[in-house]
């Protein structure tokens, strides 16, 4: 799994984080992306609710939109970790 892989990797724990302390760990971008997306989601099964009526189809919405948009977040952090503009 790609979570495993971020979480355990020897790239995670390489010299790259200790040379720049500026630099997120990729475990604290997991983390930021999931706390994001409860909230996010929260906020989508109430508007899906809203809209539909459908508690059923509401859950079915807010459930696709946590998981695509968790891994979009990850990797949008990722690449504005190396973005050096504003350190």
């Amino acid at each position: 799994m790609i979570l495993n892989q971020i979480i355990f990797s020897k790239k995670a724990h390489s010299k790259g984080f200790e040379e720049d302390k500026n630099s997120e760990k990729p475990l604290r971008s997991v983390l930021k992306a999931l706390s994001w997306r409860v909230v996010g989601t929260i906020d989508t099964l109430v508007v899906s609710y809203f809209l539909t009526g459908e508690i059923a189809l509401a859950t079915s919405i807010a459930s696709v939109d946590f998981l695509t948009k968790l891994v979009l977040y990850f990797f949008h952090e990722r690449i504005w970790n190396k973005i050096k503009w504003g350190k």
